[in-house]
């Protein structure tokens, strides 16, 4: 009898420690967000998902920002961070630098069931440039060499699409290092094109720096826009442990419905937008199969270029 009561105390002893799994090998979720924008916006819009995360997990979370794409891509491959929230192509080159080693769970969904958007080319309005046909022999910036609708679209929809190639086409192709980078190139007069990004056309990353007041409203305008492309996923290493890779998930998820007025930073919620985020909707790395041979195939491109 006092064999079994002591077994049955340290069982209990035990339990509370047994009881946090993965939390015990993990006291900061650290997650990665891309250069998209610029950081004190980064961390505005990441902040309410930051400090949600806390709460809802019982564990310290930490945001990390860098300052291109890549940093973000490789704190991923090297096990800096736990989990980052991509764009497709980052998605891929963080799928080929870890050998597959990523897993895929949530992208972001609207209001009418839809889950994309397009990449885009701007320009001044008051350019003169109404086509990419006029924009040849011009200087166009991509926003960086692993954003999915900053270069990988565009680049392969104006070599298989469009008919040429943007190293022959533009009279210079330069890397802003940003999609806001790229707009302001554009609105200052640095660069006479650009390719970034919007859901719809009044939202996107130059309607947010229009409002903002970081450029004056009309002063840019779309002249090319791409099929549409699935929206990237929040990616996890697949190293971790299955029940940390779930549980963060289903927070996530729940963010939009437990935490309305954080989920709208996060999304860059504007009241003008008819089609506006609500959510977010599982995927697999099915789902992105295309980007990662899109890529590859650009990769590829380059090697040709230069032999």
């Amino acid at each position: 009898m006092r064999f079994i009561t002591a077994a049955a105390l340290a069982a209990l002893i035990a339990a509370p420690a047994m009881a946090e799994g993965w939390k015990d090998d993990y006291k900061v979720l650290k997650f990665g967000v891309l250069s998209g924008e610029n950081e004190k916006d980064r961390i505005a819009r990441y902040t309410p998902l930051e400090k949600y995360l806390e709460k809802k997990l019982g564990i310290e979370v930490e945001i990390f920002t860098a300052g291109n794409y890549d940093g973000v891509i490789q704190a991923l491959a090297a096990d800096q961070i736990e989990i980052a929230r991509l764009g497709s192509s980052s998605y891929a080159a963080a799928y080929t630098a870890t050998n597959g080693g990523v897993v895929p769970t949530l992208t972001d969904i609207k209001q009418d069931g839809t889950t994309g958007y397009y990449s885009i080319v701007v320009t001044r309005c008051d350019s003169g440039i109404k086509s990419l046909e006029d924009a040849k022999g011009k200087v166009h910036a991509f926003a960086d060499p692993d954003s999915t609708s900053g270069y990988a679209v565009p680049y392969w929809n104006m070599v298989n699409k469009e008919g040429f190639k943007p190293e022959e086409h533009f009279g210079t192709v330069t890397f802003g290092g940003s999609h806001e980078a790229d707009v302001q190139g554009v609105y200052n007069g640095t660069f006479d094109t650009a390719s970034t990004y919007q859901n719809n056309d009044v939202n996107g990353i130059y309607q947010r720096m229009e409002a903002k007041g970081m450029i004056d409203a009309g002063q840019i305008c779309k002249i090319w826009q791409s099929p549409e492309i699935t929206t990237g996923p929040w990616t996890f290493r697949k190293n971790l442990p299955a029940d940390m890779i779930e549980d963060v998930t289903v927070a996530i998820e729940e963010f939009a419905v437990e935490d309305v007025e954080g989920f709208k930073a996060y999304s860059s919620f504007d009241p003008e937008d008819k089609n506006p985020k609500v959510g977010f909707e599982r995927v697999d790395a099915d789902r992105y199969q295309w980007i990662v041979d899109m890529r590859a195939w650009i990769k590829a491109e380059r090697r040709k270029s230069s032999s």
